[in-house]
């Protein structure tokens, strides 16, 4: 059984308690690794280490954190096949779709790497009189904490542009998908990025996570996760005045207006409420269809989300895995029961799905499609971040709006239309941080991302990422 240790000064080595937390395979409901319980002392050990290495880590050449980030890049593209296996029985989500993650997480380090050479300062000469320059500094020691859900892709999201911006790093993978996060060390050991650089700690949220964002040296923290444990780190971190990036939950919708493609706007609506098992943020989980074209719509949505084959992650041909966890699976097994509590008429699914031969005990629910519910409801209101939709008619754009943003979250949100000015109208008025018109997913790693309300604070991305994990420093000459 592989022991997952930690990460630290550019070697692995136990929690200091020299104890372990079982690690469960989704498809299977079975133990078959474990992680090292680590608590407060390895945090401190990670500090200590990414302190000592800041020093030189700061002063490298642009041109060389390039060439180190772009080797990481290199080497997880090298071994896409047996990361993505790995983040697949870790995980619980299709080894296809896995490839396509660990992909996009070569691609955060070579796009930062790249970033590292062309991260500028700005100047302003004031009419003879003054010049002002901006500094863009390393920040120092930062904390990057990342979900559960898209495992290497997001720790890299955050870890990448820490490092290209000159800065050494502490980092916690979700206890319950941490394998790639420990197969990423050994990436880094490979490709030369010098000890202490980037510190990997595992163990569970209370115990290393709180340690790390109450630490007193740590200058910031990125994370992404719950609504709830965001509004507990803001509790801790926004007192000690470290910077916070927090990308938080999503309750999104999915709006479908009567003069949209319909043909285009079913089969993209099939993925944004089920790919990787409904379990990514961004999510299309209220689907409010125009009446004119609600029948034809559902009757469509139905009979593409029937096709969807459940079971084995490893297998190409399942299109939807197993939910991530047990307490998961169990919490979104009860949004079913409460959506039909609160009188939603259910259309599909809505029961967990029993695999096959070493799948039987596996965590799997049959994609769900609930009409008839009220949009102030909680199954419309509340993250239930599983295979589980809705279905809601409406009348007008006006009330379209007033169901989209309704709910306390404003991450994301997909506009299905063919006219571009009801499109324009209707995203400006959209209470969210990203807007898709006749897409789902589509990203730029240039562009900005991140929610309004419980969704988060600030933005992750491009030239926000660098702004984040830098300071700003004015000089001002008088000539």
């Amino acid at each position: 059984m592989v022991q997952i240790q930690n990460y630290i000064n550019g070697a692995y080595t136990n929690a200091v308690s020299n104890t372990w937390i079982d690690n469960y395979n989704p498809a299977t409901g079975k133990v078959y690794s474990q992680i090292a319980d680590s608590d407060d002392k390895d945090v401190e050990a990670a500090y200590q280490s990414a302190y000592a290495a800041y020093g030189n880590w700061k002063t490298t050449p642009h041109e060389e954190r390039f060439i180190l980030l772009n080797r990481i890049a290199e080497l997880i593209d090298k071994n896409n096949d047996a990361l993505a296996e790995a983040e697949s029985i870790d995980q619980g989500k299709p080894k296809w779709l896995a490839k396509n993650e660990i992909k996009r997480a070569a691609q955060n380090f070579r796009f930062f790497a790249t970033a590292a050479m062309q991260f500028s300062n700005e100047s302003h000469h004031n009419e003879g009189h003054t010049i002002n320059y901006t500094l863009r500094q390393s920040i120092g020691v930062v904390g990057c904490i990342s979900p559960w859900n898209l495992p290497l892709y997001l720790f890299s999201w955050k870890i990448a542009p820490a490092l290209a911006a000159g800065n050494c790093v502490v980092a916690k993978p979700s206890e319950i998908t941490p394998m790639t996060a420990y197969l990423l060390g050994q990436i880094c050991t490979e490709a030369g990025l010098p000890n202490g650089v980037l510190n990997i700690v595992h163990g569970l949220g209370p115990k290393i996570g709180n340690a790390l964002v109450s630490h007193p040296k740590i200058k910031a923290i990125s994370f992404t996760g719950g609504t709830a444990t965001g509004k507990h780190i803001a509790s801790v971190a926004a007192p000690m005045f470290k910077k916070l990036s927090l990308e938080l939950g999503g309750k999104n919708p999915n709006i479908v207006f009567g003069d949209c493609d319909l043909k285009k706007a079913v089969k993209t609506s099939v993925e944004s409420s089920f790919l990787n098992q409904g379990e990514i943020c961004l999510c299309g989980s209220r689907i409010l269809v125009e009446k004119s074209i609600y029948e034809d719509f559902k009757t469509a949505f139905i009979e593409e989300v029937k096709k969807l084959k459940i079971g084995n992650p490893l297998n190409d041909e399942n299109r939807v895995g197993a939910i991530v966890s047990q307490m998961h699976f169990e919490k979104v097994l009860s949004y079913i029961e409460l959506a039909k509590q609160e009188g939603g008429r259910l259309l599909l699914g809505g029961e967990s799905f029993k695999g096959t031969h070493k799948n039987e005990q596996g965590w799997f629910i049959q994609p769900t499609i609930f009409e008839n519910l009220n949009f102030e409801c909680r199954t419309n209101q509340e993250e239930i971040f599983g295979p589980v939709v809705t279905l809601t008619p409406f009348e007008n754009v006006d009330e379209a709006l007033q169901m989209a943003n309704s709910t306390p979250y404003g991450l994301a949100c997909s506009i299905w239309t063919n006219d571009l000015t009801k499109a324009h109208r209707v995203a400006e008025k959209i209470e969210s941080g990203i807007v898709w018109i006749n897409c789902w997913l589509v990203r730029d790693l240039r562009t900005p991302f991140g929610g309004v309300k419980q969704s988060g604070v600030g933005r992750e991305g491009g030239w926000e990422a660098m702004r984040f994990f830098t300071e700003a420093k004015n000089v001002c000459i008088k000539l």
